[in-house]
């Protein structure tokens, strides 16, 4: 395994470079095939974007290299989302789209039992292996898997063979994985990195897909004074380099608070958060910190609608954000709900459970009856930012002119809130 940390100061450019001119030299030296798995604009902080810019500008001369960002269920990235992520230079023919629902091949499958052991007997069902057939081309010489460990919703810690089986993944392997996070229990799960989900795909990974000749470039994003800093990379193709830069991310990115947050204000990046089905970030990241009846305000600039995928936009918009029961429930109840499994995950993700209060705050793109019909309260962004100039406050606490005390996080992505009482390490 490559790496490189730095707690105090940052990695720099320089220090990067170095690390992957390294990783090249090692592994990509007499490549003539390479596939690229970034992330989408959704982890433009990660530094992913800079790292396969930097790879395809070293390599390209020699290779024949391509890009698949690990789309998941998200929209296919625009020129613009692009440009903004990877720079200009590189031609948009080398960027292809992953289709989630088309694109992918069965390899496996974990068994009903395998499943129902790992969940604790909380969900019973066989889960497919399967990715993008680009993947399984033989014409690659090497695959890079580029992305950043940071605590998840869904899996306890992002990436790794994450970014494959769900990333670059299949519909079964994403609904159902999904799922099993949810029904097991996101509290129980967050922050975590061995969980039933990651157990599941990790398993999947190494039974199925191990002979493909993959490698990660694993990032770790904290702050130093206060800006967003890349502060560990990790290069490596086994289960120890996905530890390591686990290790890392839980001592930067897990904030455990002292006490519960009364109210919170979260702002969503209008380049990165565009639907509450990315956006809710706000509400599953925050979740273990809100005390009971407190608010949590999230300021959403650019949300347009509620669902990457229009399918389960329509779905959302069905059933609206509910209780866990409820959502069980409906699941039982209704085919449709029950063939998109990771919808109904996302609802159980996105719901205060009745604890606290929900505010979210779009501009014009999107109306407060929209907003209320999927059971959340509303407030339009320019009458909040009357309220709290949120350019004068610094994340974590802050006490406004009135003395009102207030907790701001200015982008949910990079970390995870709790109280010392709620978080299971």
């Amino acid at each position: 395994m490559l790496q490189h940390q730095d707690l105090e100061k940052g990695i720099s450019d320089e220090e990067l470079n170095a690390l992957l001119d390294a990783f090249i030299d090692r592994r990509a030296k007499s490549a003539k095939k390479i596939l690229i798995l970034p992330p989408d604009i959704t982890r433009f902080y990660s530094r992913a974007g800079y790292i396969s810019a930097y790879l395809y500008k070293q390599l390209h001369k020699q290779a024949d290299i391509y890009f698949l960002p690990a789309l998941g269920t998200h929209d296919p990235m625009s020129n613009d989302d692009i440009d903004a992520m990877f720079g200009p230079e590189i031609p948009k023919d080398r960027f292809l789209p992953h289709f989630w629902r088309d694109d992918v091949r069965k390899v496996g499958e974990l068994t009903r039992e395998r499943i129902e052991a790992l969940s604790e007997g909380r969900v019973s069902f066989p889960m497919d292996v399967a990715v993008n057939t680009l993947l399984l081309d033989e014409k690659w010489d090497l695959i890079v898997s580029v992305g950043q460990v940071v605590p998840h919703e869904v899996i306890g810690m992002a990436n790794y063979t994450k970014n494959i089986l769900v990333g670059v993944g299949g519909s079964d392997t994403i609904h159902k994985s999904h799922y099993l996070g949810a029904a097991y229990g996101m509290e129980k799960i967050m922050g975590r990195s061995m969980t039933p989900v990651r157990a599941a795909l990790n398993e999947g990974y190494s039974k199925f897909l191990r002979h493909l000749d993959v490698e990660f470039i694993l990032t770790v994003v904290g702050k130093v004074d206060g800006k967003n800093a890349l502060q560990g990379v990790f290069i490596g193709d086994d289960d120890d380099t996905y530890f390591s830069a686990c290790e890392l991310s839980q001592k930067l990115n897990i904030d455990l608070l002292e006490k519960p947050i009364q109210k919170a204000i979260v702002y969503l990046d209008p380049k990165e958060f565009k639907t509450t089905w990315l956006g809710n970030k706000a509400i599953y990241r925050t979740r273990m910190a809100m005390a009971d009846d407190g608010e949590l305000i999230i300021l959403a600039p650019a949300l347009h609608r509620f669902g990457e995928d229009m399918e389960i936009d329509g779905l959302i918009r069905k059933y609206g954000y509910r209780s866990t029961e409820e959502t069980l429930k409906a699941v039982e109840s209704d085919p449709q709900l029950a063939g998109n499994l990771s919808a109904a995950a996302h609802l159980i993700h996105g719901s205060s459970e009745g604890r606290f209060k929900i505010t979210y705050c779009p501009g014009d793109e999107i109306s407060r009856e929209e907003v209320e019909s999927v059971n959340y309260g509303y407030c339009h962004l320019d009458e909040m930012y009357q309220k709290y100039q949120i350019e004068q406050f610094e994340n974590g606490w802050n006490t406004t002119s009135d003395g009102e005390e207030v907790f701001y996080i200015s982008n949910p992505a990079l970390g995870l809130w709790a109280t010392k009482s709620s978080f299971v390490g």
